[in-house]
């Protein structure tokens, strides 16, 4: 059990050994199923993955012995309880207390079970309320948090600020990576807990579907937003993995903004509902501007692939097989 002091400055490559053993925690999610759909695609072939009822990464002595006996080479952390703005008020203890249990077992064990690198994914939510649009990484901690996901947003925060100092203080190789708003095969579209581009997919759909005349849609279409494919983010994810080892986390993001009301005409036009679709004023916006600036991911080499469009047609292809009634 001596960590991995010396691993920081080795600088081996991820891509080199297709046997190497890998832990994808959370790879039924959005996120960790993409993961392991593009590990598996690069030819790896020693993926370890648990479920929630094999290895629960909320019970410490659970997942110290899982690294004991398992002994990953490489950790991606894509484990953690998320959820809308609802589900963020209404159970406030357990965003902060599960997501804070998941990162802290998972990190000290993976660096005291000899762990050679460690990915730690988070989220935009980080950043304060009033950040700086495009919001740059050293926005982090420069303001107050949206009220809405601060407890999900704190631990999250406190995730990075625990991968840079494991960095510090043992010499470890722990990166962060902080995704935007992301979409594609196995998001949630569930009818009142799942986000935009899901919940529009899925009410145009049903509305298609019923033969309705018009979808209504909450607010004035007016903010805009960034998305990013999941299969993207899962190419950056490998890209990082083997090209970057620093100190502070950095932005994945698409750099390209949408309005909601051109984001509702598209999903519209992919589903091919033909009625009509009727902006509800009354209701809230939200946010007005939410992007991420990611030019530092872009001036290392990585930029995403998959236009919106094409990613709204693979969605609700995937959609259409496995969600809908």
């Amino acid at each position: 059990m001596g960590g991995a002091a010396d691993n920081a400055s080795s600088g081996s490559s991820f891509l080199f050994d297709k046997s190497a053993k890998i832990f994808v925690a959370g790879h039924r999610g959005l996120v960790g199923s993409a993961i392991v759909r593009k590990l598996q695609q690069l030819g790896f072939t020693n993926l370890i993955l648990r479920s929630h009822s094999e290895l629960d990464l909320t019970r410490q002595s659970d997942v110290e012995s899982f690294f004991a006996n398992e002994k990953p080479r490489f950790v991606i952390l894509a484990a953690a309880k998320v959820g809308g703005i609802h589900a963020n008020n209404t159970y406030p203890a357990d965003f902060i207390a599960i997501n804070l249990q998941i990162q802290t077992n998972v990190i000290d064990s993976a660096y005291r079970y000899g762990v050679e690198k460690l990915l730690f994914l988070g989220s935009s939510c980080i950043y304060p309320k009033f950040a700086p649009q495009p919001i740059p990484e050293d926005a982090l901690l420069t303001g107050p948090l949206e009220p809405t996901n601060e407890w999900y947003a704190v631990a999250k925060i406190a995730g990075i600020k625990m991968c840079q100092a494991y960095r510090i203080q043992y010499k470890w190789d722990a990166i962060s990576g902080m995704p935007t708003n992301l979409y594609g095969p196995n998001d949630n579209f569930h009818p009142e807990n799942s986000h935009v581009l899901p919940a529009l997919m899925r009410r145009f759909h049903e509305a298609k579907v019923k033969g309705a005349k018009e979808v209504v849609v909450w607010g004035s279409g007016s903010p805009l937003r960034e998305f990013l494919h999941v299969d993207d983010l899962a190419d950056a994810v490998v890209f990082l993995m083997e090209e970057y080892s620093d100190l502070g986390h950095l932005n994945v993001g698409s750099g390209k903004e949408v309005s909601i009301k051109e984001l509702a005409e598209l999903v519209k036009e992919v589903v091919g509902f033909e009625g009509d679709l009727v902006w509800d004023k009354s209701k809230p916006d939200g946010t007005p501007r939410k992007l991420m600036d990611s030019s530092k991911l872009a001036e290392l080499g990585w930029n995403p692939k998959i236009s919106l469009k094409d990613g709204l047609v693979d969605t609700y292809k995937w959609y259409v097989q496995n969600v809908q009634q």
